[in-house]
């Protein structure tokens, strides 16, 4: 690949938009549901679906579940959509916000992880 062309792929990457908002982690048959936050959508569910196929996922009552039931009973998806116009800018808090709001509103989902202190 030559210079020109590496330059204007990465150019690319850089400035796409990926879809960002609260990911649900669904399993259908106990229906117990995690709810996270998720940058870009597909990088998220790769990168926890790659965890929890390897049994390495740190959310072990998740872990137990997707061991149980494997992967076809899930459900993942964004349940909730951020809508924002610039991809360079960092969305964590409004995102974080976005969750607290829907973890109030599904009295039943649970958070994929632990709450992080502010220490």
């Amino acid at each position: 690949m030559d210079k020109e062309k590496r330059k204007i792929l990465l150019e690319n990457y850089k400035n796409r938009k990926p879809e960002k908002g609260i990911l649900s982690i669904k399993n259908k048959t106990e229906e117990i549901e995690f709810l996270t936050i998720a940058k870009d959508k597909k990088a998220n569910i790769n990168s926890i679906k790659m965890k929890l196929n390897t049994n390495w996922h740190p959310n072990k009552e998740l872990q137990d579940l997707w061991n149980k039931y494997g992967e076809g009973d899930f459900e993942i998806d964004l349940i909730e959509k951020l809508k924002y116009d610039d991809p360079k800018e960092d969305y964590t808090r409004e995102l974080n916000e976005l969750l607290e709001i829907l973890l109030l509103e599904k009295k039943d989902a649970r958070r994929l992880e632990k709450k992080k202190s502010n220490l």
